[in-house]
C-alpha cells in the first residue's frame, strides 16, 4: 500500500524508484526530480567490481542531463541512505523519502 504522506509528484518518484528496483531485482531503487520537474530513476549497481547506490546513479544521470538542482528524491528498499551526492546537486533542505518495498515512507531525510 502506498503511503499517503507523499503528494502526487512524490508518488510518481516512488513509482519510478520501485520500477527501477524491480526491473533488475536490485537491492534498492531511487528516483529524483530536478529543478525543472524532470525525473531520473536508477537501481543499485553491484557486480563485484563496480558498486554504485541507486541514489548516486540517479544523481549522476541528472547531472549528465544538465540538472542544476533537485526538488525531491525517493529511495526504496533500504533503511538508511547516503545523501552526499544529492546534496552536492541540490543543496540543503531537499527531502529524501526512504520507503519500504511496499511503498510506505519509513523515514524522511533532508539534504
Amino acid at each position: 500500500m502506498m503511503s499517503e504522506a507523499l503528494d502526487a509528484e512524490d508518488t510518481k518518484l516512488l513509482t519510478l524508484a520501485r520500477g527501477a528496483r524491480a526491473r533488475i531485482s536490485a537491492v534498492e531503487g531511487a528516483a529524483i526530480r530536478d529543478e525543472m520537474g524532470r525525473t531520473y530513476s536508477a537501481a543499485t549497481v553491484d557486480n563485484g567490481t563496480l558498486s554504485i547506490t541507486a541514489l548516486d546513479l540517479a544523481v549522476a544521470q541528472a547531472i549528465s542531463a544538465g540538472a542544476r538542482g533537485a526538488e525531491a528524491a525517493v529511495v526504496v528498499g533500504t533503511e538508511s541512505v547516503e545523501i552526499d551526492a544529492l546534496r552536492s546537486l541540490a543543496g540543503e533542505g531537499v527531502p529524501v523519502y526512504v520507503c519500504s518495498v511496499a511503498g510506505d515512507v519509513t523515514d524522511t531525510v533532508l539534504t
